[in-house]
């Protein structure tokens, strides 16, 4: 075995503080599994504007006590450098979210914080709300989200008294996350960090507070019925309470599907995106005659939603078309404020936010950046997140989207309409905006560096049999955006793509837009590009 690595796996050991990966590296290098170990050792795990995340295992290129308590005390030098001194830590219900929320409050205890810890595994939204609500400077929230069963994450959100603003906790940005690293690989050895005792686990009262403001979303409630699937995450109880409290009793729960499971034993993703995740909530809802389905991902910050289209059936709504009805619903009803969406994400809000004379903002992909916008009034990425209610969490909210979806149904109900009748409003005064997503899993995400580096290099002049009009680099971006790794693709027809690597996953992403004047006409055209798009970037 190389002696460097082998060193380098001893010195790790050394300074776990968890006696079962410590044994699972030993174990390693008496083999003398050099493969596994490179594997495991191949950089610390990056930790960067979606904070960490990644595979449970040994050694710093996974999720494990010994990265999350060098995370913890690189995040609490941060904090005294600027005089911060309060957190608060929230937990999903994955394998080691326990753990690792009580590695963090130990360090940040050490470290002279005040630690607040929510009092059981709760969706992501009521972490970000709690942040405001204690006006902690620092909020951390265990959880992969929509991940795979094998990983988990560690979401850092910074309050509103430390960011200098008067709006409500956010995501950090760059250059936060920049410095955080700094702190972070600047920690030279765990077990040299002093370890506290001292944090308080919180009541009901900030979770009491957060079902009540977001069940106050919906004040006319009907007995329309709806089926409900967590994703065997935790979103069930938080979102039943804010039903029941805002009056909608008429829900139906996918019972496999409820309860927090780790295993996520139904899905092949716990992401309602992927194909076959809803199968099941799509099975209820045909058994039961239901009204519309809702679906939450994991740590309930996503929403998703299926209908009964009478064209085809029931389906699910794509991100796109789910942000375009809150979109029109709001500017209908409450037109203030300022409205956004990412680059990514359909340009309907935008037509919708000039024909009501609404301010509309652009911002790149990721929730963080739409929580800057001031005085946001609805922001949506296509990616199933919404913000519709931004005093209360400033992010996307799963909880509030769904029961907020639930009182626009039940008012179109009233008037005897539906939600596709509402598309079929936009639309037609817009034209039809087919949006489709394409995700390229790839097993080294360097392969997508190269493929944009070879497109920045050698532009193509067609894609799927169409001329390529323009490719606007996003990494030199001319349109005040600050730069991200991407290229978007104007195509003859008004055919917009833009592929970009995801943030938090091994993936490429693609994103298609074609406007037509039917829903027969996008599916054709995307149907057309669809395969020699995908080919193209294999």
């Amino acid at each position: 075995m190389d002696a460097a690595l082998k060193q380098e796996v001893e010195n790790w050991i050394a300074d776990d503080p968890d006696p079962a990966t410590a044994l699972a590296l030993t174990e390693l290098v008496n083999r003398g599994d050099e493969e596994t170990l490179r594997k495991y050792f191949s950089g610390f795990l990056q930790f960067g504007t979606a904070g960490l995340r990644g595979p449970i295992g040994p050694g710093p290129s996974c999720m494990n006590r010994a990265v999350v308590g060098r995370t913890a005390a690189g995040i609490a030098a941060y904090m005294k450098k600027r005089g911060m001194n309060s957190v608060v830590i929230g937990r999903d219900a994955r394998y080691g979210s326990e753990d690792f929320t009580f590695e963090t409050a130990e360090i940040m205890s050490g470290a002279g914080m005040k630690v607040f810890i929510l009092p059981r595994p709760l969706p992501t939204p009521v972490l970000a709300f709690a942040t405001s609500a204690l006006k902690c400077d620092i909020g951390i929230m265990v959880t992969a989200s929509h991940n795979p069963p094998e990983d988990n994450g560690y979401k850092v959100y910074i309050g509103p008294v430390a960011d200098g603003i008067d709006y409500a906790a956010s995501q950090i940005i760059n250059p936060t996350d920049g410095f955080i690293a700094s702190d972070i690989a600047a920690v030279a050895s765990l077990k040299s960090q002093p370890r506290g005792s001292e944090w308080t686990v919180l009541g009901e009262e900030e979770v009491d507070e957060y079902i009540k403001r977001t069940s106050a979303l919906a004040p006319r409630p009907s007995d329309i019925k709806i089926v409900y699937t967590a994703m065997h995450g935790v979103g069930t109880e938080t979102l039943k309470k804010v039903f029941t409290q805002a009056g909608f009793n008429n829900l139906i729960t996918v019972d496999e599907q409820c309860s927090p499971d780790p295993d996520f034993p139904t899905v092949a993703f716990p992401n309602p995106e992927e194909p076959g995740a809803i199968d099941l909530a799509l099975a209820k809802a045909r058994e039961v005659d239901a009204d519309l389905v809702i679906a939450n991902d994991p740590d309930a910050d996503r929403c998703a939603a299926a209908i009964n289209d009478p064209v085809v059936g029931w389906r699910m709504l794509r991100g796109d078309e789910l942000g375009i009805i809150f979109g029109e619903w709001i500017a209908r009803t409450h037109p203030k404020g300022t409205f956004g969406n990412s680059i990514v994400s359909s340009s309907a809000l935008r037509k919708i936010c000039a024909h009501y004379g609404i301010n509309f903002q652009e911002v790149l992909t990721g929730f963080k950046w739409l929580a800057k916008i001031e005085d946001l009034a609805f922001g949506y990425e296509e990616a199933i997140g919404y913000s519709v209610d931004s005093k209360t969490v400033n992010d996307k909210d799963g909880i509030s989207a769904a029961i907020f979806l639930a009182q626009i149904a039940s008012d179109l109900t009233k008037s005897g309409l539906t939600l596709t009748d509402l598309l079929n409003e936009v639309w037609g005064r817009h034209g039809f905006h087919g949006t489709e997503q394409i995700s390229i899993r790839v097993a080294d995400m360097s392969s997508i560096a190269r493929l944009l580096n070879g497109l920045r290099k050698s532009p193509p002049r067609e894609i799927a049999g169409r001329a390529v009009k323009s490719i606007d680099d996003l990494a030199a971006p001319q349109d005040g955006l600050p730069p991200t790794d991407g290229l978007r693709i104007w195509l003859d027809g008004d055919i917009r793509i833009i592929v970009r690597p995801s943030g938090t996953e091994a993936k490429m992403k693609c994103y298609i837009e074609v406007i037509t004047a039917t829903s027969a006409e996008s599916q054709k055209l995307l149907d057309e590009i669809r395969g020699p798009l995908k080919e193209f970037l294999s």
